[in-house]
């Protein structure tokens, strides 16, 4: 049994940072953004496809079909449209193939969910409280408090619709995770020590 990380992440927190420090450390694959480039070389479908509906939910097109066949979506309809649901299927496909490969570590995504019957994974959500969140993404992006806010905002909003309605749980509740982590009670580099241990006692 090899380790398969999962890592959600509220926006600010460093969630993505602190996956990547993890799987450097420990010598793992790490899937973030890259899930898009193979997604799109293995499907043929333009990155910028992947790109717009990387972890957000747009039911306009779904919603649309239902309401113009009864209910029913019609097939041909759904094969004349690359929708979001199309995206999101074609990319659980490929993590699940990468996490048949080997140790990993996955960032977002919907992972947990969609590893949930394929390979025993470590769980985990990163959180921090807003207002070190704030701070941490007008540093980042070099924007002002206000911008800082909208982005968390927004990206929050995002993320928690794109899981809410492709996984089985609710976004950042700890119920759906094995562990959740305030990531400024130790820091970045902090919580990748404790997220090392976890993994040890986890797939000793």
């Amino acid at each position: 049994m090899y380790p398969v990380i999962t890592i959600g992440r509220q926006f600010g927190s460093g969630g993505s940072e602190i996956g990547n420090k993890v799987a450097e450390a420990l010598g793992f694959e790490h899937y973030d953004k890259n899930i898009i480039e193979i997604a799109s070389e293995k499907s043929g479908i333009n990155k910028k496809l992947f790109q717009n509906a990387d972890e957000k939910h747009s039911s306009f097109l779904y919603s649309l079909s239902v309401a113009h066949y009864g209910g029913m979506v019609s097939p041909a309809y759904m094969n004349d449209v690359i929708t979001n649901d199309k995206l999101f299927i074609i990319q659980s496909n490929i993590i699940k193939e990468l996490a048949q490969k080997g140790p990993c570590v996955f960032i977002g995504r919907c992972a947990d969910d969609i590893l949930k019957e394929t390979v025993p994974t470590l769980n985990i959500f990163i959180h921090a409280p807003y207002e070190d969140r704030v701070k941490r993404i007008m540093k980042l992006y070099d924007v002002a408090e206000g911008n800082a806010k909208s982005l968390i905002k927004k990206t929050d909003k995002s993320r928690a619709s794109y899981y809410n309605f492709y996984s089985n749980g609710t976004w950042g509740d700890s119920d759906n995770y094995d562990v959740s982590i305030n990531s400024s009670l130790l820091g970045i580099d902090g919580t990748v020590e404790i997220i090392k241990e976890l993994v040890a006692k986890r797939f000793k």
